[in-house]
């Protein structure tokens, strides 16, 4: 093949392949296996003489060393075909069972995406550019780089409905919202690339922002005071919400900075838990109410594949699903003291709720439990 067509080649996969000989072959014994007995296995559309004329495949590179009347080596194709073209072409190497007059044996090691070794060279090298940039940055100049950010994020900022509220630019287009405050709580998120937002400018929720939460899942972040919830139970009331977070006591969103933010975000919880968790502890039922309730609680499980956790009073200390309930359980909270669950008692959700604390399990039903703790009550209603 004529060296200009090879260069003009747009590598994109190295095949590497193994071949093992029983005697002593050379490299154009290898290549002429490699095209001949591969003909006429594939399509036309594979064949390696086409491929090679139309430089879709490239110089085939071989290295062989002959050691005690054997030989031993490597064979390299470089391919600009797609991921299954290659893949193909690389394993009818395997077929190939004879070089030269010798018995061989051709076995592909690995596929090398090219691409992925040059776009880790760029990475490394654009790092060491941005760092060589940032050196000779002066302050004056990282004054005049914030300016513009802080410029580009106002420009960023965009209206969502009717009321023309501050939102950011992926307000429309992302599954997950963040509802927060005011204007300032979307500039500040946008600082951080947060762009999934909308601010309701005041305690009464929107029409447009309440239409909005029933088809997005939502997270609402308000701030740190009285009249953080206040927006959020109007919300609840006119439209829906996942969750909850809040900014630390006592401080505004629009004041955060960037790990608060992230922290905050990371925190979020369920809105039943956060409800469960702000409301006062009630007197607890007395034990025999206890199952009642409990199993009431289990019915009105039925069908949704959830669980809840609850402390003695019966509160709802988190609600997971019954696949990570497990995982659930390993770090449960010190006051859990009842486990319902759309599910089956199993020795292993035994073992974990003993070693936790827990006093009851409560289940449509129970799979064969060898070891019954007495300390645990297994509740089941069928």
């Amino acid at each position: 093949m004529g060296k200009g067509i090879e260069e003009l080649t747009t590598t994109k996969y190295l095949i590497h392949a193994q071949i093992n000989a029983n005697g002593i072959v050379e490299k154009p014994d290898v290549v002429g296996a490699v095209f001949g007995q591969t003909e006429g296995l594939l399509s036309n559309d594979l064949d390696l003489r086409e491929l090679q004329k139309t430089g879709r495949i490239g110089r085939i590179k071989v290295i062989i060393h002959s050691n005690g009347g054997r030989a031993k080596g490597e064979i390299v194709i470089p391919s600009s075909l797609d991921r299954i073209e290659t893949a193909i072409l690389a394993a009818s190497l395997e077929t190939i069972n004879r070089v030269g007059p010798c018995e061989a044996h051709i076995k592909t090691i690995k596929v090398e995406d090219v691409r992925a070794v040059k776009r880790e060279q760029v990475v490394n090298r654009a790092k060491e550019i941005y760092k060589g940039m940032m050196e000779k940055v002066t302050p004056e100049s990282m004054k005049m780089i914030e300016e513009v950010k802080e410029a580009m994020r106002i420009h960023e900022i965009s209206e969502y409905g009717d009321e023309k509220l501050p939102a950011g630019p992926s307000i429309h287009t992302s599954d997950a919202i963040i509802v927060v405050e005011g204007r300032s709580d979307v500039l500040n998120l946008l600082k951080y690339g947060i762009k999934n937002t909308v601010a309701v400018e005041g305690v009464n929720v929107p029409n447009s922002v309440a239409s909005l939460t029933k088809n997005k899942t939502v997270t609402v972040f308000v701030d740190g005071d009285r009249g953080g919830e206040l927006i959020l139970k109007e919300l609840m009331q006119v439209g829906e919400v996942d969750y909850v977070t809040r900014a630390p006591k006592g401080k505004e969103v629009e004041e955060l900075e960037k790990e608060e933010v992230m922290i905050a975000l990371r925190d979020k919880v369920p809105v039943e838990q956060y409800f469960a968790n702000s409301k006062p502890k009630v007197q607890t039922p007395k034990v025999e109410d206890k199952v009642t309730l409990m199993r009431n609680v289990l019915r009105d499980l039925e069908g949704t594949g959830s669980a809840e956790i609850l402390d003695d009073a019966l509160n709802i200390l988190n609600e997971v699903k019954v696949e990570k309930l497990y995982d659930e359980l390993k770090t449960a909270n010190k006051d859990a003291y009842a486990v319902i669950f759309d599910g089956v008692v199993s020795q292993r959700l035994v073992d974990i709720s003993v070693s936790k604390g827990i006093k009851n399990l409560v289940a449509f039903k129970s799979s064969e439990i060898v070891k019954r703790p007495d300390k645990l009550r297994i509740i089941t209603v069928n």
